[in-house]
């Protein structure tokens, strides 16, 4: 038995269905053929322009509305923050979740618009009671479609022959996420995509749940119907933070659009992959895809989309560096504006992506540096004029939820005139403090309740 097939036959015991279990044996025969999943300097360009989302102005009717399904990928744990449970269900502002918000947003534009618009999640098996026992306190969020569909799994196999790893200590371990590129494997083998097709829904609004900027904007799926287009990537300029992001740039050899990650650079092209005056926008990781076209791409490709392969070399467990060196062959759904003939990008304001990947995003958006606005949407203050606030909490003591919670007990501290808070050492923080321009808080144990703290 080959590898391939000792990895097929472990998919389909563990219940995997055949379009999870197709793309993983497209992405594998890739691997076995000596592809390294690159993408050179040399092959592609920037992107020079784009259109932009501040430029337009017409709404989408109320009967483009009812075609509309907003998507959210809810498959995370926040484990980097020391979670166990969804990131979705860990409180951002005024007492609500980031499930809370977004079911909020939604049910706001369907009240202003009298679309149907459904709101389905991708969970993973790690976030889906919990978060499907979250949504259940809000009436018919999904339109009495499936509410949400499970992202699959992949095995990892083993670097040396490509066997599917054992690893008789921890066996989940075994298992990798193969990307979010699997939003359309799941969404086809769930069979979720035939029921929004059936229910008359055409265009889907996909994004990260740990990002509340990222509301259906009428206008732009007016745009997006009106333009044809079978797939849309919302990006936005590039600054140094973004420097590892994935970036758009075109094909030379026939100036399509692509997506490149740092995953697929050469070593020898990582300073232009993080050239951002070069390649000048970032994937927000925010798509409107066109579900009809969605279906004619993996109808003629049997039952799949063919996304570029993404090699991640790890260790079989993460956390033991001498533990089987394994590879992990994932995807990233923005990718698919390489296979989509005709897709298109818009530059949006940086307001559309607010994500939270530590918890130095986690308490500047707990602050009064973001507020709710129109659509339940969470965005900077108008004082911030765009620029957030730069945050850096001590690793050693905030890095993990339940660390940070407990030092910053009576809420966050105020950071709407904060330039810069750096934390050094292990600090309490009391309340009502506020921050204002460019602050270092060192050597002390505790920041009293009230105190103003100036650079």
């Amino acid at each position: 038995m080959t590898g391939l097939d000792a990895a097929m036959e472990k998919m389909r015991a563990e219940g995997l269905d055949d379009a999870a279990v197709e793309s993983f044996a497209r992405q594998y025969r890739r691997l076995r053929e000596g592809e390294t999943g690159t993408l050179a300097e040399a092959e592609i360009e920037p992107v020079a322009s784009l259109p932009d989302a501040d430029d337009l102005t017409e709404d989408a009717s109320a009967e483009l509305l009812d075609q509309a399904v907003v998507v959210k990928l809810n498959g995370g744990l926040g484990t980097s923050m020391g979670m166990t449970k969804a990131k979705s269900l860990l409180e951002v502002k005024d007492g609500k979740t980031f499930l809370d918000l977004i079911a909020e947003q939604v049910l706001d534009l369907r009240a202003r618009s009298g679309a149907r618009l459904p709101l389905v999640v991708m969970n993973s098996f790690a976030t889906r009671d919990d978060s499907l026992e979250a949504l259940g306190r809000y009436e018919d969020l999904s339109a009495g479609l499936p509410a949400d569909f499970v992202q699959n799994k992949v095995p990892k196999v083993r670097e040396d022959d490509l066997e599917p790893v054992a690893w008789e200590a921890d066996p989940a371990m075994e298992w990798a996420p193969p990307g979010h590129g699997d939003l359309y494997t799941a969404l086809v083998g769930s069979g979720m995509l035939s029921s929004l097709l059936e229910e008359g829904y055409r265009y889907a609004f996909v994004s990260n749940s740990d990002n509340l900027g990222a509301v259906l904007d009428p206008r732009i799926l007016a745009w997006f119907a009106a333009e044809g287009a079978p797939f849309l990537m919302e990006v936005a300029d590039r600054t140094s933070s973004d420097r590892k992001g994935g970036h758009l740039a075109r094909r030379r050899e026939d100036g399509g659009l692509v997506l490149r990650e740092i995953a697929q650079t050469p070593d020898e092209d990582v300073d232009a992959f993080q050239d951002t005056s070069r390649h000048k926008y970032f994937n927000t990781n925010t798509l409107w895809v066109d579900l009809v076209a969605l279906q004619e791409v993996v109808s003629a490709n049997d039952g799949v989309i063919d996304l570029p392969m993404i090699v991640n070399r790890k260790t079989v467990d993460p956390g033991d560096k001498g533990s089987t060196p394994v590879i992990q062959l994932e995807t990233a759904m923005g990718a698919a504006i390489g296979v989509f003939e005709g897709a298109a990008a818009l530059r949006v304001p940086r307001s559309r992506f607010v994500p939270v990947k530590t918890t130095n995003d986690l308490l500047s958006l707990r602050s009064d540096a973001y507020v709710i606005g129109d659509g339940r949407a969470v965005h900077l203050a108008p004082e911030r004029a765009g620029v957030p606030p730069f945050v850096d909490l001590d690793t050693d003591y905030y890095k993990l939820v339940a660390d940070f919670d407990a030092r910053f007990g009576s809420g966050a501290p105020s950071l709407v005139a904060c330039d810069a808070l750096r934390v050094v050492g292990d600090v309490a923080f009391g309340a009502d403090v506020v921050v204002r321009g460019e602050v270092t808080v060192e050597g002390v144990e505790r920041v009293e309740d009230g105190t103003v703290l100036e650079g």
